[in-house]
């Protein structure tokens, strides 16, 4: 009997190292991915890109702005991108063209207050191909803080931002301006 047990728990042990090593094989097929070939139209390609790192805020159709952001969302953004107490009350998007041969440039700007005084952000916008209008990421921020200046105009020379210039000429007040390097103007949540 003794041999007997031996023969049957020799057969079972076996029989499960069989089961178990067939059930670690995979028994499955794996089809072929599906393969699709690049597009080779650039300005697909362009726009894919700019999808990729950055956001469609809107477009140019026919001379006017469309927002596909609303600027309601704007508004929240700017004051979220400040995060000191700012509240941005108008967005516009502003269309930059020194000479009529130049390439026009969009700034989506933020203006609003903080404790009193004037506050702008500025954001330049890259345009693809068909007119859509896109915020980067990497896109720098130009930021102006008035001091005793209610209204503060950004300066521009050959389309970019170079400086600032206060509404009124009186004594003392003037418009700062700050520029950093990248915005979280669209963060993830």
């Amino acid at each position: 009997m003794n041999r007997f047990l031996r023969l049957l728990f020799s057969g079972l042990a076996g029989g499960a190292l069989l089961v178990g090593g067939l059930s670690a094989c995979e028994t499955t097929k794996r089809g072929f991915p599906e393969v699709s070939s690049p597009s080779t139209d650039p300005d697909a390609v362009n726009r894919r890109k700019l999808e990729a790192s950055s956001k469609q805020v809107a477009e140019v159709a026919e001379g006017k702005i469309r927002y596909i952001v609303p600027r309601e969302q704007l508004s929240a953004a700017f004051t979220r991108q400040f995060g000191d107490g700012t509240a941005i009350d108008k967005t516009v998007i502003r269309k930059v063209q020194e000479t009529a041969k130049d390439k026009a440039v969009y700034y989506l700007v933020g203006m609003g207050l903080r404790n009193g005084m004037f506050r702008a952000m500025a954001l330049p916008l890259q345009t693809s191909s068909d007119n859509s209008l896109y915020l980067s990421s990497n896109a720098a921020r130009y930021i102006i803080t008035g001091v005793g200046c209610t209204f503060c105009f950004f300066n521009f020379e050959k389309n970019e931002i170079v400086g600032t210039t206060c509404e009124e000429n009186t004594g003392g007040s003037r418009c700062d301006l700050r520029v950093e390097e990248t915005n979280g103007f669209f963060q993830r949540r």
